[in-house]
């Protein structure tokens, strides 16, 4: 009997102890994705104009010209104030994975100027190495933090966080993106078509 009592009492500690482990753990996941979210929200201050451009940039911790961006560049600073340099998570997957990586450019190999840039590589890159979550027409699936991914139509894709903010009419969390006017915060989650729904810590 004395056996088994410490047996349980082992078990109840163990019990415990994951308990307590996981709690923490959530909040500090949650925690993060907050502060991410206010990181996008941070970048709305910035004056960007939007330049699809082509540019050769540092490697790593590179980045486009200031004031100049698109859509995947948002996600790209966003992260960097967490000291996660995605041009550099990218490179290093697609040098190791290339054949993974959609071959809508025609390229060879990797381009660490360009690829981390591209809507459909990120999405890639999300699903391989953070959570690939529903797509829903749910609004309250959608937490800040979330990057979501859109088909714009014509081959053209967008990607943009999901901030703590809500809409003017409480019902879905807004957007910062930025899809030809800068980097902003809109009410934009069910205007496009939904191709993807991501979290990513490294």
């Amino acid at each position: 009997m004395e056996i088994i009592r410490k047996h349980i009492e082992y078990i109840t500690i163990i019990f415990i102890f994951q308990f307590i482990v996981f709690n923490v753990t959530s909040a500090q996941e949650i925690d993060f994705y907050r502060q991410l979210s206010d990181s996008a929200l941070i970048l709305t201050k910035q004056h960007v104009v939007y330049d699809p451009g082509y540019f050769s940039i540092d490697y790593p911790n590179g980045d486009v010209p200031e004031g100049k961006g698109v859509c995947t560049d948002v996600i790209i600073r966003a992260y960097r104030m967490f000291g996660i340099d995605l041009q550099k998570e990218v490179h290093e997957d697609m040098k190791a994975h290339f054949e993974l990586y959609p071959n809508n450019w025609g390229l060879s190999k990797p381009d660490k100027n360009i690829d981390h840039r591209r809507v459909p590589n990120l999405m890639v890159f999300f699903r391989r190495h953070g959570q690939e979550l529903p797509v829903t027409r749910d609004a309250q699936d959608y937490l800040p933090g979330d990057i979501v991914c859109w088909n714009l139509g014509g081959g053209i894709t967008h990607i943009g966080f999901v901030v703590n903010q809500q809409s003017a009419d409480d019902k879905r969390p807004l957007i910062v993106h930025n899809i030809g006017g800068g980097q902003v915060l809109a009410d934009c989650l069910f205007d496009y078509e939904i191709i993807g729904h991501y979290r990513y810590k490294k």
